[in-house]
């Protein structure tokens, strides 16, 4: 027999966006381990807020819309907003019912802006990482570090030398002649981010405005440990990674740092040296001079297996910049988009726990 439709608007609901999501959803652990984690940041909500005047957007609910807008690559604010509106499942992760209103979009890009003017990102990476060494995820021993570059949200037109004066061209979209013209990052700058550098990887790749992202993970699980971004320059790989090893690598035991051919220096090896840490670094024989790396670090099996881990690394770059929209920035300014980056980057280690089998209420 068939069916005829039959529409009917409902006046009252009794159903909650809980009964909508499926008990093994992926979103369920990643919601429950970031929860757990912002409970833990609440004291450092309530010491960036004033106590008087009209409430904002609840921070709490800002940083999970910008893990959805990464973990579902949403491209703009616009959009994310767009989606909370219809989406159930949205609705169901940020704690919004359904009749519920919304934020509007530009309320959202203003509170969103105080969350970037702080290091919450950086806590917050701290929170889920804590998750994940209570968990045992976490080696203490083996690490990776590598770095890429970023295209900017720039085009190439809008590098100009320093002291041009000309009349802006007229029209839409207007062409620009470089024919004949040098372009050098100590002459020329950006008009759309002065913080973009012209910049290319390697001799068989055009030069592009871009910015460098570095990471430095452990080789257990593939885990981010650290993140930065920097201006794109040719010591920004190695100066980074120093700092982040630094930072992050514990001294009290003998470690290892796994890296490609880019970091065979004398400086970086001498500096990982001195910091008690093993330099599993790609052997580069066509440098002048030779490899800073020899036999007594390349005869022992734990360099092979450094260099088959430090791969991993790959993956992770290559998840942000499909997943999380990072292979071309749509933010300007180092410093926004370090933040992002590093949102970003907690959003790639909630996933890859999930997939370990982690949750919240295992790491109580």
């Amino acid at each position: 027999m068939r069916g005829f439709e039959q529409s009917t608007d409902n006046l009252f609901v009794y159903i909650s966006p809980e009964s909508f999501v499926p008990k093994d959803h992926p979103l369920r652990p990643i919601r429950q381990m970031v929860d757990s984690a912002l409970e833990n940041l609440s004291p450092v909500f309530c010491q960036m807020y004033s106590h008087t005047g009209r409430p904002s957007i609840p921070p709490e609910r800002l940083l999970k819309a910008m893990l959805l807008q990464v973990l579902y690559s949403i491209p703009s604010n616009v959009k994310l907003v767009e989606q909370i509106h219809f989406n159930v499942l949205f609705r169901w992760f940020l704690g919004l019912g359904l009749d519920e209103p919304v934020w509007d979009h530009s309320s959202f890009s203003t509170n969103q802006q105080r969350l970037i003017q702080t290091d919450v990102a950086a806590k917050f990476l701290a929170e889920i990482l804590e998750q994940a060494g209570r968990n045992k995820l976490l080696s203490k021993d083996h690490f990776s570090v590598d770095g890429t570059l970023i295209q900017s949200w720039a085009s190439i037109k809008s590098f100009k030398p320093y002291d041009d004066d000309s009349n802006p061209p007229v029209g839409k979209n207007p062409g620009r002649d470089f024919q004949g013209k040098q372009l050098s990052n100590e002459t020329h700058i950006s008009s759309t981010d002065p913080d973009a550098r012209l910049y290319r990887k390697g001799l068989n790749h055009e030069p592009r405005l871009s910015f460098a992202a570095h990471l430095l993970t452990e080789n257990r699980h593939g885990l981010v440990l650290d993140s930065r971004v920097t201006i794109a320059d040719g010591f920004a790989e190695r100066e980074t990674a120093k700092a982040m090893i630094t930072k992050a690598v514990p001294r009290k035991r003998r470690t290892t740092v796994a890296a490609d051919r880019n970091y065979d220096t004398h400086d970086f090896i001498k500096t990982m040296r001195s910091l008690k840490v093993t330099p599993h670094v790609t052997q580069n024989h066509k440098k002048k001079g030779g490899s800073s790396i020899d036999g007594r670090t390349t005869r022992h099996g734990g360099y092979k297996v450094s260099q088959t881990f430090r791969k991993r690394i790959e993956e992770v770059f290559g998840w942000l910049k499909t997943v999380g929209l990072f292979r071309k920035t749509r933010y300007r300014g180092v410093d926004k988009i370090d933040w992002h980056f590093t949102l970003a980057v907690t959003a790639y280690n909630l996933v890859r726990m999930r997939n370990l089998g982690v949750c919240a209420t295992q790491s109580g």
